[in-house]
């Protein structure tokens, strides 16, 4: 069976109803590895509410608030002797489908991937509880075949995954353009090929593909291997910011834990306050945690353009995850969503007016 599909079109109430044994038997979720990580607590530390949390995240510099939030032991402090177990994910559906079965509590997640599992389950499963990067997203192409962005017309362009945050991004600029693209099978003007990120520098070099619309560090790669950036998406955004990476958590654990999830937040907004403060140690902290878990580190010439696209944030900047919402409509691959309750930000407001630091906003989608 195909990788499972971040947005998909909600056919009939029996297809939602088959898919969570459809998932199961395809090992969804079966991406998951533990990251091997020896939670350090310190000597008489009281725990928490739960002996142990369970995080979820990718070896991804767009998730780099945990990436080095787990590596120095930021987020470990806040929760004292509750420990943290965490596993790294290559796809957003394979967490949300580990966040359904109880296999994590809280993760780093993409918007695409969080709105499915929000609608798919009826607004029951999850809750956006945090922000942590915007930007980071680039369109590049091979400067030999692509000059302008009008040439991208009839060439062979890469996203992640069908539905996924950068696909539903390009098909919306697809359709900006006037050009016409079928958004299941990628034909049309311009060919979508969908192709898992670890292998779309392969294809590049092989000439297989014309160019990508990836996230960081994908599209450093593929400019360390001759490609041009042709756009940022950050430029196709107010104030040049736009959601790429939230903090999620089930809903189940916020219920039962919210002392646990409130650490973990103010971990996250410690983490971010470290990276601002120290941008080349967070950089060399997160090539760490990426050699750590990938067996190779981040060369100089992708990890530094890669870090400095990318910026972290507690904000989840709920109007722009709205926003994509509606792209993904329009793409023909969501029918409209009710994402009323998709966020509740509470927690996150009491920690940041802890700080002395202003709350932040959840576009009238938050859960009563």
């Amino acid at each position: 069976m195909s990788a499972a599909r971040p947005f998909t079109r909600l056919r009939t109430l029996a297809a939602l109803a088959a898919l969570p044994f459809l998932l199961t038997a395809c090992g969804y979720g079966s991406e998951s590895t533990d990251d091997g990580k020896k939670s350090e607590v310190a000597a008489g530390s009281e725990k928490l509410s739960v002996d142990q949390v369970k995080i979820g995240y990718f070896p991804n510099l767009t998730h780099a608030t945990a990436l080095v939030g787990v590596q120095e032991g930021l987020i470990q402090k806040e929760l004292g002797g509750t420990t943290i177990k965490a596993s790294t994910f290559n796809a957003g559906p394979s967490e949300i489908e580990a966040l359904n079965a109880g296999a994590i509590d809280i993760g780093w997640i993409g918007p695409s991937p969080a709105i499915n599992g929000f609608t798919k389950s009826g607004g029951k499963n999850l809750r956006i509880i945090g922000g942590s990067a915007s930007g980071g997203v680039k369109l590049v192409v091979n400067p030999k075949k692509i000059k302008s962005l009008k040439d991208v017309k009839g060439k062979k362009i890469a996203t992640p995954q069908l539905g996924n945050t950068q696909d539903v991004a390009f098909l919306n600029w697809i359709a900006e353009q006037g050009w016409k693209v079928d958004a299941e099978s990628g034909a049309g003007d311009v060919s979508v090929v969908r192709t898992d990120n670890k292998i779309t520098p392969d294809a590049y070099k092989s000439g297989s593909i014309d160019g990508a619309w990836v996230p960081e560090p994908t599209a450093s790669k593929l400019v360390a291997d001759g490609g041009r950036v042709l756009l940022d998406e950050s430029t196709l955004w107010p104030d040049k910011k736009f959601v790429i990476t939230n903090i999620i958590v089930s809903q189940k654990f916020l219920r039962d834990h919210p002392d646990v999830v409130e650490a973990v937040l103010r971990g996250s907004v410690r983490t971010n306050e470290w990276i601002d403060a120290n941008p080349g140690k967070a950089k060399e902290s997160a090539n760490e945690a990426l050699k750590e878990l990938s067996g190779k580190a981040l060369p100089a010439d992708v990890l530094d353009p890669a870090w400095k696209s990318v910026t972290f944030l507690d904000d989840p900047l709920a109007s722009t995850l709205n926003t994509q919402a509606q792209h993904a409509v329009t793409a023909g691959l969501l029918e409209k969503p009710d994402l009323k309750g998709i966020y509740d930000l509470r927690l996150l407001n009491k920690v940041l007016e802890a700080d002395g630091k202003p709350g932040v906003d959840d576009a009238g989608l938050g859960a009563k």
